[in-house]
């Protein structure tokens, strides 16, 4: 935002819409208030729902035990019902027309690099990033980054290969997009260039990759986000340069964590600045001169950062930039900071605020301590005068 068991069901059965729920016992289970982390959710790509698949695929986590041995179709049919009753209206259009528009696209839209929609870390990612999740942990993590600043990591992730196919596919959307005429969702309010590509089929894959590489990470380098894990994501392509977006403003992601990798091609400008992380209570507070990095892309090379690090993107002077973005959600700790009023674990304007109660704090206990002593100094020199 800107500042200012795979238990798969026959064929017949994977392609029906999920029923609606009898509306008796059923209906009066809870969901699950954490998420169980060792059940393996369901693929749910296939079937005709009303929201994302990959909502779904979050939230059998916090199905309660008794669903959770159920058919795919029960279990669907169960969230299905849930959001229904729980989404307002104007969302409930908003999803079904974003579901008009992603089908759309699914049946008619021709991939040209097919081999890039499922994950393949080998074919993928450089030796380097790949080396660290041969132990998953926090040594292993640091030493494939660095840490540039406090919070930012950065990193060589992407082959170079993989790199010229994912543009070359969004090169071949676009112009999709053109010959038929068709309308293109833009990846946020601050772009009018740039591709989402789980609109394009790349949901699953770009969930994997949270799942799999940057929710093991982030859980490392930012503990106080996380939640228990990073269970939902958006991911798209942003494009600078000539005829494309200039510059970015200065703004905060909406995400926990955010995965920033630059695909290409030549370019000049286009640095990224950061001024601080802030919670929403402090988003437009100023920066201090500690608060201050840029950072300069390389092709192939990431940067992660909590998505309330505020930030902008100078503007890219010549040539063309193209960067995959991806924005890691946490449903638990977006459900705990409902509940939760100080931030200083991360929030520069919070800790500040700390710092300022527990200055006055311990100003206030020197006053009374000097008052006291004083008052304490009276009373012994009036005993001595009365004395004398």
């Amino acid at each position: 935002m800107a500042l200012d068991s795979s238990g798969k069901q026959p064929e017949q059965q994977q392609q029906q819409q999920p029923r609606a729920s009898s509306g008796n016992g059923e209906a009066r289970l809870k969901l699950r208030r954490t998420p169980n982390e060792e059940h393996e959710p369901e693929n749910y790509e296939d079937l005709p729902l009303d929201y994302s698949p990959s909502l779904f695929t979050s939230l059998e986590r916090y199905l309660p035990e008794q669903l959770l041995n159920s058919t795919r179709i029960d279990k669907a049919s169960f969230m299905r019902d849930l959001l229904l009753r729980y989404s307002p209206d104007t969302e409930r259009v908003r999803v079904l027309r974003h579901k008009e528009y992603r089908d759309k696209i699914m049946s008619s839209y021709q991939r040209l690099h097919g081999e890039i929609y499922t994950l393949d870390p080998s074919s993928f990612f450089a030796p380097s990033f790949l080396g660290a999740f041969s132990r998953k942990s926090e040594p292993n993590f640091r030493s494939s980054m660095v840490e540039s600043y406090p919070g930012i990591f950065t990193f060589e992730m992407f082959k170079p290969q993989f790199c010229e196919m994912l543009l070359a596919e969004v090169e071949h959307m676009e112009k999709w997009v053109y010959d038929s005429r068709s309308t293109i969702m833009r990846p946020n309010t601050m772009n009018n260039f740039g591709v989402v590509l789980d609109d394009f089929g790349f949901d699953s894959m770009l969930q994997k990759l949270v799942d799999d590489f940057i929710s093991p990470i982030a859980q490392v380098l930012f503990p106080e986000v996380c939640g228990t894990s990073l269970d939902s994501h958006h991911g798209y392509i942003v494009e600078y340069g000539k005829d494309r977006d200039v510059d970015l403003g200065f703004h905060v992601d909406d995400s926990e964590v955010s995965l920033n990798v630059c695909l290409g091609k030549q370019f000049s400008g286009g640095e990224l600045y950061f001024r601080g992380v802030r919670c929403d209570k402090h988003v437009n507070s100023d920066s201090t001169e500690k608060e201050v990095y840029d950072y300069s892309h390389v092709p192939g090379h990431a940067i992660l950062h909590r998505g309330r690090h505020r930030h902008g993107a100078r503007a890219t002077t010549s040539g063309h930039r193209a960067n995959l973005i991806l924005w890691c959600r946490s449903s638990t700790f977006r459900e705990m900071k409902n509940y939760q009023r100080d931030f200083s674990g991360w929030c520069g304007g919070c800790k500040l605020d700390k710092q300022r109660r527990q200055r006055d704090s311990i100003n206030a206990t020197k006053e009374i301590l000097a008052r006291k002593a004083a008052e304490k100094t009276l009373v012994e020199l009036a005993s001595k005068s009365c004395a004398e």
